[in-house]
C-alpha cells in the first residue's frame, strides 16, 4: 500500500524509521491487538513468592556474595517525565482563583514542602505563580524538583536515587578503594543539560558522604522509537502543513536504551518512588531480597544450560533475560498488576499487565497485587554475552489511545510497555514486597504525606 509521498519519506529517514515499520504501525491501527489469554491474576498461592524471614536472609546473603564477586551493577531510572501533571490543581487555581480543598491544603502547609522556604512571604495565587513560573516547577521534570528536607539541604528525586545506589548497588569495600555506583537516567532532550548540571553540582558531596565513586550516564528516547499517528480510519494523520505527525512511543521505547547498557544486573525503578533516609531501610532490604532471588535463579539456570542433553526447545526457554518483579498488595493504587497468561505455545508465563490489556472486569476485581515498577534484571546469558533485548519484545501487546491535535481526533500508538510487552518473553518471577517500598508522587500534595516529610 503506497501511503507515503516524498516529503513523508524524508521525515521517516530523518527519524531513522523504515517505511516497513511505519506501515506495520498503521496496520496496528486498522487491526488492533489480539486479546491476551489471561489465566488468572497471580497471587501468593500461585505465581508470587512471599519469602519468610529465614529465606529473606538467605537471599540477602546470596546478593552480598554476588557483589563480592565483582559484577557490574547498574541502577536504571526512567526520568523523562515532566512534572506538569503534579501541578494540575495549581494550574487550575491560577486560572479560576477557586480555593478547592486541595488548594487550601497546599496553601495551609506550603511551609512543609522542601521548596517551602522559597515561597516565604507569599500567599494565595502569588505563591503558586512564583512556584510554577518563577521557579519553573510547572515545566521542570519530576527528577529535578525538591522533594525532601535535610539539615544539609533539600534533595531532589535524582539525588535520592544516588543515595539508594550507594546502599545496594555497589560491591563491599575492599583494599581501601572506593566502590563504584553506576546509574543511568533516561531523560528528555530539553532537560538533559539541567540533569547533567544538577548531578555535577552534587556529585562530590554525595561521594564523600557515602564513600563511593559515582559513574552517572544519561540517554534520550531515540527518535526512531517514535510512532506515527493515524486518523480514526487508520490512514496517516497529517498536520496543517501536510506533514506526518509522530508521537513518543511511551516507556516501552526505553527497551532500546536498556539494551545499550553494559551491566550484569540492572535495577529499574521510577524516578518519583523515593523516600527520605529515615524510611529507606525497607527499600534497601527488599532490593537486596529481590536481587538475591534473581542471582539464585540465574545460577540455577546457568547450571541447567550446561547440560548437553537439553533439547533445543528447553534451551531456548531457559536462555532468556531474567527479571524479578517486586509486587505490592493491592491497596487501591492505580496501575497494572501481575497476571498469569497463556502464551501461543500453550505454556503459562508471568506478565505485568496494564488495565487496558484486561477486558474482563472480574479479573481486575480478583487481582490481589499491583505493579509498583520495582524490577531487578539479568541481561547477560550464561556465556557472559549481552542479550539482544528487542528480540524478547511481544509486538502484539501495544496500546492504542484516542488523542487530538489542532482540534482533530487522532489515534496514538504506544509501544509495548517497558515492564509489560517489552519484557513479555523474559523469564519472570514475582516477589511480594511491602507497601512501605512504594511511595510515588502523583500530585504535589502527595509530598505532604508522612512518607515524604
Amino acid at each position: 500500500m503506497n501511503e507515503f509521498n516524498a516529503q513523508d519519506l524524508e521525515q521517516l529517514r530523518a527519524r531513522g524509521i523504515s517505511v516497513e515499520k511505519a506501515e506495520a504501525q498503521l496496520e496496528c491501527f486498522r487491526n488492533g491487538f489480539p486479546e491476551l489469554d489471561i489465566v488468572a491474576p497471580a497471587s501468593t498461592k500461585k505465581g508470587i513468592l512471599a519469602p519468610k524471614k529465614a529465606e529473606q536472609e538467605e537471599y540477602i546473603s546470596a546478593w552480598q556474595k554476588y557483589l563480592e564477586e565483582g559484577h557490574k551493577i547498574l541502577k536504571f531510572v526512567p526520568a523523562s517525565g515532566a512534572a506538569s501533571r503534579m501541578f494540575k490543581n495549581l494550574f487550575q487555581y491560577l486560572e479560576d482563583g477557586i480555593e478547592t480543598p486541595f488548594i487550601q491544603d497546599f496553601l495551609a502547609h506550603k511551609d512543609s514542602f522542601a521548596f517551602g522556604p522559597q515561597l516565604a512571604g507569599k500567599d494565595g495565587q502569588e505563591a503558586v505563580r512564583y512556584l510554577l513560573q518563577d521557579m519553573h516547577y510547572g515545566d521542570l521534570p519530576k527528577g529535578l524538583l525538591l522533594f525532601h528536607k535535610y539539615r544539609d539541604g533539600a534533595r531532589t528525586p535524582a539525588l535520592e536515587h544516588l543515595v539508594e545506589a550507594a546502599q545496594y548497588c555497589v560491591e563491599p569495600m575492599a583494599d581501601g578503594h572506593k566502590p563504584t555506583a553506576y546509574l543511568h537516567f533516561t531523560v528528555s532532550h530539553d532537560h538533559l543539560p539541567l540533569f547533567r548540571q544538577h548531578i555535577a553540582d552534587n556529585l562530590k558531596k554525595f561521594e564523600e558522604k557515602y564513600n563511593v565513586k559515582y559513574d552517572v550516564t544519561f540517554s534520550e528516547q531515540l527518535p526512531s522509537t517514535d510512532t506515527i499517528a493515524a486518523n480514526p480510519d487508520g490512514t496517516p494523520f497529517r498536520t496543517k502543513d501536510g506533514k506526518l505527525l509522530f508521537r513518543p512511543g511511551g516507556h516501552g521505547a526505553l527497551i532500546e536504551n536498556l539494551n545499550q547498557q553494559d551491566a550484569d544486573i540492572v535495577f529499574i525503578k521510577n524516578i518519583d518512588n523515593v523516600v527520605p533516609d529515615r524510611l529507606k531501610k525497607d527499600t534497601i532490604r527488599y532490593k537486596q531480597i529481590l536481587a538475591g532471588v534473581l542471582v539464585t535463579e540465574q545460577k540455577r539456570v546457568f547450571e541447567a544450560l550446561k547440560d548437553p542433553n537439553l533439547s533445543d526447545e528447553e534451551r531456548a526457554k531457559l536462555n532468556r533475560p531474567i527479571r524479578v518483579c517486586g509486587v505490592v498488595k493491592n491497596t487501591g493504587e492505580p496501575g497494572g498488576g501481575p497476571f498469569l497468561v497463556r502464551d501461543a505455545d500453550g505454556s503459562v508465563s508471568c506478565q505485568i499487565l496494564e488495565s487496558t490489556q484486561i477486558s474482563d472486569p472480574a479479573l481486575m476485581a480478583q487481582s490481589t497485587h499491583f505493579n509498583p515498577v520495582d524490577l531487578v534484571c539479568a541481561i547477560r546469558d550464561y556465556e557472559g554475552n549481552p542479550f539482544d533485548l528487542p528480540r524478547y519484545v511481544d509486538p502484539q501487546t501495544g496500546f492504542i489511545s484516542n488523542k487530538s491535535k489542532d482540534g482533530k481526533e487522532l489515534l496514538a500508538l504506544e509501544l509495548p510497555g517497558l515492564w509489560n510487552g517489552a519484557m513479555a518473553k523474559w523469564n519472570t518471577i514475582f516477589v511480594e514486597v511491602p507497601v512501605s517500598t512504594f511511595n510515588p508522587v502523583k500530585t504535589v500534595n502527595d509530598l505532604l504525606r508522612e512518607q515524604h516529610q
